[in-house]
């Protein structure tokens, strides 16, 4: 129990992919708004002061480069979440019946936040914005080599199709994204926790 007791909320494999995500991420929107800028799919683009790279090929420059960074410090929190146990043991199981009874804690206001334990919803936005990232790399790799991934243009439907999902999968972490703010906002000692490890309760 004391072991238990004294383990951080966040152990520092976990602290050090979360930082370098949110820097990669950072430049992966602001230079992937430059990309969709040049060949928007919807009536609107976003403001050059938001964007990153300047140009059409500065911008693809950036995001190729952060794209495998981001692909890098994925594989290494997959790797270790696999061999040390943090997927399987903070974010699984998960269950419709603990999803339900905490999506109706939290409309009652009686749900608690615990450092180090994962509520259902917690684990579904985790495992899900994990779910989306490898969206957003497929449908990514697709766009970019669609002639050497023709196999992988046509899972999606084809190229055109491959771009939606790319900028829905997009959306889909930046909604996730907003969240995590909001709730760091209302509960901010979560971010010393994950910028010092923080102690886990109980």
């Amino acid at each position: 129990m004391k072991a238990c007791a004294s383990r951080p909320v966040h152990r520092l494999p976990v602290r050090i992919t979360h930082w370098v995500n949110l820097a990669t991420m950072t430049g992966l929107f602001m230079s992937g708004w430059e990309i969709y800028n040049a060949s928007p799919l919807f009536d609107f683009r976003f403001p050059a002061s938001v964007t990153l790279g300047g140009w059409l090929g500065g911008a693809i420059g950036w995001h190729l480069a952060l794209m495998w960074l981001l692909a890098l410090n994925a594989l290494c929190y997959l790797l270790w979440s696999l061999a040390s146990g943090h997927l399987r043991h903070d974010l699984l199981p998960l269950s419709l019946s603990a999803l339900w009874r905490d999506i109706r804690l939290t409309f009652t206001l009686r749900l608690r936040h615990r450092h180090g334990h994962y509520n259902a919803i917690q684990k579904l936005m985790y495992l899900g914005v994990l779910g989306l990232g490898l969206l957003l790399v497929c449908s990514g790799l697709a766009i970019w080599k669609p002639v050497q991934l023709y196999w992988l243009v046509a899972v999606f439907g084809g190229f055109d199709t491959a771009r939606y999902v790319h900028f829905f999968a997009m959306s889909g972490i930046g909604l996730f994204v907003i969240i995590h703010v909001l709730m760091v906002i209302i509960v901010p000692s979560t971010l010393w926790a994950m910028l010092s490890g923080g102690k886990r309760e109980g």
